[in-house]
């Protein structure tokens, strides 16, 4: 014969001081009891007991109830006592108490006495600090998992690399080309009228050849690849961050890092150098038109003062800075995108904090390259 169901959770008021429990005291049992707790009159300032002999069952449900109301008697009579209640059921309600407590705590985190003014100036220096210490990490990991690449160079994806530098790269060219191309000019043009008070106007390519060679055509590339890719890395991660797709790869056994980040590290590493020398090669090219337009400096003329004037050290000191750009493009707007919790709006304001971080960190580094060249006499 088949087991007879358990009746539904039920509770009455045996005297003014005593309840009596029964029933299945389980999700789908005590639907008919909460009217129940509700009408229940509660003595104040008296000691009340809580039969739990006639309880059939007990769930996290039914343990959930019960505890609210015993906690709603806690706060009204003098002491609750809690009797025959079986051992199993004891244990579910005791965890289901602890986990309450729990809860009550950490929502009263917040409401906790204002701080001052010293301590919230402590924790805003706090939190740049612990993302440098978390930065820091994640350049230890990306530098780990490329020395396995390099020790084992069948784990490279050359697929996800090679579209990598052409999103980066390739595609890149068109404005990269043209806003080095208008700093050449506007560094001619703003040389021109002075140059031109001592008739020194030959001097032109040496004004336009150092400082686009040696400054503005890595600065400026690594800036546009910044807003341009770093973005981009920062908002792709996050998405798959978000959609729990990194999840999903670690539970295969795919390490992100070696699919998501050294496919990108790698391929601006390639790109941006070859963006920098396109980027000198544009940025001479508009100050030579406007040399002979403002100074009257043929290109035969401006092309022999710059040979002269530009050795190769300080062409190859600009491009040289460019994979130190490279890798700190890539690796922030990565590490902001692995830092992605929550939904849409943190993609965004990740993808925000990747552009401004990385551009930062580049003109840093391009200050201290300058303090470094001047000390090496360079």
């Amino acid at each position: 014969m088949g087991r007879t169901p358990a009746a539904p959770a039920a509770i009455t008021q045996s005297s003014p001081q005593e309840y009596v429990l029964s029933g299945a005291w389980t999700a789908q049992g005590i639907g008919a009891v909460t009217p129940q707790l509700d009408a229940l009159t509660t003595p104040a300032g008296q000691e009340l007991v809580v039969d739990g002999a006639r309880i059939e069952a007990l769930d996290t449900a039914g343990a959930w109830v019960l505890q609210k109301f015993l906690h709603r008697l806690e706060d009204d009579a003098k002491g609750v006592r809690l009797r025959a209640l079986r051992p199993e059921f004891g244990r579910l309600l005791e965890a289901i108490r602890q986990q309450m407590a729990d809860q009550g705590r950490t929502l009263a985190v917040p409401a906790i006495a204002s701080t001052t003014p010293l301590e919230r100036l402590g924790r805003h220096f706090e939190a740049p600090l612990q993302q440098g210490f978390a930065l820091l990490s994640f350049v230890g990991e990306c530098a780990l998992a490329l020395g396995g690449c390099i020790a084992q160079p069948t784990r490279l994806r050359w697929r996800p690399i090679l579209y990598n530098i052409r999103s980066a790269g390739f595609d890149a060219l068109p404005i990269v080309g043209m806003l080095s191309f208008l700093l050449g000019v506007v560094v001619a043009y703003q040389g021109a009228g002075q140059l031109r008070q001592y008739g020194a106007n030959i001097f032109v390519a040496d004004l336009v050849g150092l400082s686009i060679l040696r400054e503005f055509a890595p600065l400026i590339t690594a800036i546009i690849v910044a807003g341009r890719s770093g973005s981009a890395y920062a908002a792709q991660i996050g998405t798959m961050s978000v959609t729990e797709e990194i999840d999903a790869m670690r539970t295969l056994g795919i390490a992100p890092l070696d699919l998501l980040v050294l496919p990108k590290l790698l391929a601006l590493l390639i790109a941006l150098p070859l963006l920098t020398v396109f980027a000198d090669a544009l940025g001479v090219f508009g100050g030579m038109i406007m040399a002979r337009a403002q100074l009257g400096v043929g290109f035969g003329d401006f092309l022999d003062r710059f040979v002269k004037a530009i050795s190769v050290t300080a062409y190859l000191l600009g491009v040289g800075k460019a994979p130190v750009f490279a890798a700190i493009i890539a690796v922030v707007g990565c590490f902001q995108g692995f830092r992605t919790r929550g939904g849409a709006d943190s993609v965004g304001r990740q993808t925000t904090r990747a552009v401004v971080q990385s551009i930062f960190l580049v003109i840093v580094a391009d200050a201290l390259f300058s303090v470094a060249f001047s000390a090496l006499d360079l």
